[in-house]
């Protein structure tokens, strides 16, 4: 298991290093349809606009996603059996207790966010709470948890972040394309007209990749985290039994949102949109991840 999770973590850096490669390449593909020369200048705007976009989000991203799903605060008397859960699983894996949020839906499930453990927060469905067994729910949790110890939150955070700045770049890239179109014209000359061609294709592509990478970085972590709660609870049947129901109930969340579906436990659109879009699923099947933590209990 502990291979896995190393193999699970090399994979993730590598496909956020090629995030960071592609925003560079826009940079660079930005002055060169503007005819610029070197595409220092795009480079150096394509950082820039990272960098803001990254340090707001980091501070304030946690915020943004409960906010989004309707989670609310409770406190330890308002909900005393979830809340003792919650810090149980954190003083046993070790780290502080996390803010614990409720979110009024039938659907059964649950997220973490935060940049880190100090600053974390567990959101859970009224649904979770209500149609789980303890062990069942307790697993879910561990897992959130597990999110939050192996910083995937924060990991998430940033790729979300790139992948919003390729596609702002993207834009001004095709924007670019247009208001030099007259001056390539005048200029001609072939080697100005392959970058052009170059630039506009990488542009188009460019958010596609970005969100395929995104998704790709969001199953692998499903994996981990997977396998991490099972270590936490010693009970991988307990998640592996909340995964079952989850795909079983097929119950889309009320107010499920493509930016922040990738920090629930499960697809928050339901079982069936997956079924038909598996390759842009921001979870892998739960059939596999069951298959997976009933491999570990043998």
């Amino acid at each position: 298991m502990y291979s896995h999770i190393a193999a699970n973590k090399r994979k993730t850096w590598i496909l956020i290093g090629t995030f960071v490669a592609v925003i560079l390449a826009l940079g660079y593909a930005y002055d060169a349809v503007m005819g610029r020369g070197a595409g220092i200048g795009g480079v150096g705007i394509a950082g820039i606009i990272a960098i803001t976009m990254g340090l707001g989000s980091y501070y304030k991203g946690d915020r943004v996603a409960l906010w989004s799903s309707g989670a609310k605060e409770v406190q330890k008397r308002d909900a005393p059996a979830l809340y003792r859960m919650v810090e149980n699983l954190a003083i046993t894996s070790g780290m502080p207790v996390p803010r614990v949020h409720i979110i009024h839906d039938p659907a059964i499930n649950a997220f973490a966010t935060g940049r880190d453990p100090q600053h974390a927060s567990v959101a859970v469905t009224t649904g979770a709470i209500e149609r789980l067994e303890p062990q069942e729910l307790e697993g879910v949790l561990a897992h959130e948890l597990s999110h939050v110890k192996n910083y995937d939150i924060r990991v998430m955070t940033v790729v979300i972040v790139l992948a919003g700045t390729i596609a702002l770049l993207s834009d001004f890239l095709l924007r670019a394309h247009w208001f030099a179109g007259n001056r390539r014209d005048r200029e001609s000359g072939q080697a100005g007209l392959i970058l052009l061609v170059v630039g506009v294709v990488l542009a188009i592509l460019a958010p596609l990749a970005a969100e395929l990478i995104k998704l790709a970085v969001s199953r692998k972590r499903e994996y981990l985290a997977d396998a991490d709660g099972a270590l936490l609870t010693r009970y991988p049947e307990g998640l592996a039994r909340a995964l079952e129901k989850i795909a079983a109930s097929n119950q889309p969340m009320l107010r499920a949102n493509g930016a922040t579906a990738h920090l629930f436990i499960a697809n928050p659109f339901g079982a069936r949109r997956q079924r038909f879009m598996h390759l842009f699923s921001t979870h892998p099947p739960a059939e596999e991840r069951v298959r997976a933590l009933r491999g570990m209990a043998m």
